[in-house]
């Protein structure tokens, strides 16, 4: 029996997604893809998770892209290349992106093409020192559609359209220096100190966080004002979470949360 390419275990509030092809450096295959669609939209309606932790096993490779071999492998028996947006299923670093649980990426080691998106996606990311980034896509004839929309709101455009258009690779530290990655830590702690701040996570209010989430989400790109006037999902204003988070406070004690 063959292990499964996508591992999954929870540890308290916290759901840790591990992908597990290692012998491919952890490419994207169709099938994974398709296991990490259903496993983000899973924990999106599960009550019981607070927060999302993304990595990958080993330390060669956090995500090498899409399966490359794969695809010349569909190329070679003429079968058509599918636009990301016209499939059947949903895109996966759109459903990464728009999860309303906390996700942090642990990014394990060098993140290249689709395993950059896939760590784009994701609202904190924590990198191993050797970790690198990059964005190949030019130099294969390829689009990285969902880079080019996201990294220059993320770092500096001319920064953005160097990693675009060269197709280079930086180094954790400049990632971090540049703000694309939050923090950078020893080979081997990258999944300890992502744990460690999804844990500080699920320590607050999960109506506070899920608020936050949608509003950042859906006020991308919005005038000031209608972003301010959106009112997405619960409000904490109006939840039990504010009335128990504000008593804790008072009483000198740690808050018991029901996410309503």
């Amino acid at each position: 029996m063959t292990d499964p390419i996508l591992l999954s275990e929870t540890r308290g509030h916290v759901l840790v997604l591990t992908i597990n092809r290692p012998e491919r450096m952890n490419a994207l295959s169709p099938d994974l893809s398709d296991a990490l669609i259903a496993a983000f939209v899973d924990a999106g309606a599960d009550p019981a998770i607070r927060a999302i932790v993304l990595t990958a096993v080993g330390d060669r490779a956090f995500c090498a892209g899409a399966d490359l071999k794969a695809r010349a492998q569909q190329d070679a028996e003429g079968k058509p290349f599918q636009p990301l947006l016209s499939r059947v299923q949903r895109y996966l670093f759109e459903v990464v992106y728009e999860t309303v649980k906390p996700t942090i990426a642990a990014v394990n080691g060098p993140a290249v093409a689709g395993g950059m998106e896939l760590a784009l996606a994701c609202d904190i990311r924590v990198a191993a020192d050797h970790a690198r980034f990059g964005l190949p896509e030019a130099k294969r004839g390829k689009g990285a559609h969902f880079a080019n929309v996201m990294l220059p709101r993320m770092i500096p455009s001319g920064i953005a359209y160097e990693m675009l258009y060269l197709g280079e690779y930086i180094g954790a530290e400049d990632a971090r220096r540049w703000g694309l990655v939050n923090r950078v830590v020893g080979r081997g702690e990258v999944l300890n100190e992502a744990l460690r701040m999804a844990e500080a996570i699920c320590r607050n209010a999960p109506v506070s966080l899920r608020r936050m989430k949608e509003t950042a989400i859906r006020s991308n790109g919005l005038p000031v004002p209608a972003a301010l006037r959106l009112n997405e999902g619960l409000s904490p204003y109006s939840s039990e979470d504010r009335v128990e988070g504000i008593r804790a406070y008072i009483e000198k004690r740690e808050p018991v949360w029901r996410g309503k």
